[in-house]
């Protein structure tokens, strides 16, 4: 089965906002752990910054990357004509 020029179009900004997200949770993930040392010369709340982050800053970013992916979505969606409408 082939995609229309609107199915490429609608895949291309779902990938694009996908790849930018998953870039986004590396650096909080992955980047954060390998920089602990250094980001625990900052204190954050009293807390080394490092500690904070693994312990609450991850988890709250996370949370961001689900709801700006959600709201992003629904935008999308709507854009393409494949929203799901009032859901009440």
């Amino acid at each position: 089965m082939e995609l229309t020029a609107k199915h490429q179009e609608y895949w291309r900004k779902n990938l694009l906002i996908t790849a930018v997200l998953l870039a986004v949770w590396f650096v909080v993930t992955f980047l954060e752990a390998w920089f602990a040392r250094e980001l625990n010369a900052i204190t954050f709340l009293g807390f080394p910054l490092g500690f904070y982050m693994s312990a609450q800053g991850s988890l709250a970013i996370y949370v961001i990357i689900i709801g700006v992916y959600a709201w992003y979505m629904t935008g999308l969606d709507k854009e393409f004509g494949v929203d799901e409408g009032d859901l009440e």
